[in-house]
């Protein structure tokens, strides 16, 4: 709606996980090489957590986006709200597994079978688990464990994420032997002012500006009022567009972001 007016290619802060627009901050960096260690190093599990809002989704599609199809099988589960073997089927299907079973021990004989021939072939299995505060169950975690008891000559026949908010790091220590298969953890926290200013630069850029359309002053404002969460930034900068295209201004301002602001009620 307001692209034209703002010389835009397209949307720049929109809330939806696409890599393109993944701003590699210090922290966010760190976490992503964290879990590519994780994965190229076979260490078993891997555990990023963050508070609500600060990016998790997205560096977990970076993460995705820097396998190698040709090296990795990946799994990747977005909502980890099923049972025990409903996410045996799941993960066997993003595996590559056809018909698969509804019985259990089918599904962990196929499961098997198909680490063993990628391991053959050369190739890594990943299972990325995304949302995994939302699993409820302490059965499924142990389900999830006991998928890294798939050894060969003593390493892991495959690799686990586990992403989620700061209630999942509680989880996983309350299950002593699923954390102590953590490999290695990462807590994301929100951006700061720098950052958040190098944030909205970094989307505006992708999304094709070819000059400054927030001032200092008003990514400051941003700041304060979001905490450096990017969905937040996103949720304001948006609507800053929108409102700063309303009144036909040049610039968003500290005026215009303060008045989206009250109109977001944040």
């Amino acid at each position: 709606m307001y692209e034209n007016f703002w010389a835009l290619k397209e949307k720049p802060f929109e809330n939806t996980p696409d890599p393109l627009f993944f701003f590699n901050s210090k922290q966010h960096e760190e976490g992503l090489s964290r879990m590519l260690y994780v994965i190229r190093e076979s260490k078993g599990a891997g555990l990023l957590t963050g508070i609500y809002g600060c990016g998790k989704t997205l560096l977990s599609r970076a993460l995705f986006k820097e396998l190698e199809q040709d090296i990795y099988k990946v799994a990747f589960i977005t909502n980890p709200r099923l049972d025990d073997v409903e996410l045996l089927r799941m993960i066997s299907h993003n595996l590559g597994i056809q018909n698969v079973s509804s019985k259990k021990s089918d599904i962990l004989i196929g499961l098997e079978l198909a680490l063993k021939n990628n391991m053959a072939d050369g190739k890594k299995s990943i299972i990325i688990i995304d949302e995994a505060h939302a699993i409820e169950d302490k059965n499924i975690f142990e389900e999830v464990r006991l998928l890294l008891n798939f050894q060969y000559e003593n390493k892991f026949m495959l690799t686990l994420i586990l992403i989620g908010q700061p209630e999942l790091k509680e989880k996983i220590e309350n299950i002593k032997q699923l954390n102590q298969r953590i490999a290695m953890r990462f807590h994301l926290e929100g951006l700061n002012k720098e950052e958040t200013k190098g944030y909205i630069t970094h989307r505006l850029n992708i999304a094709g500006a070819k000059k400054p359309i927030f001032t200092d002053d008003s990514i400051s404002t941003i700041f304060e009022r979001s905490g450096g969460i990017p969905r937040r930034i996103n949720q304001i900068c948006d609507c800053a567009l929108l409102t700063g295209f309303g009144k036909e201004v040049k610039l968003i301002n500290k005026e215009i972001v303060e008045e989206t602001i009250k109109s977001l009620n944040i």
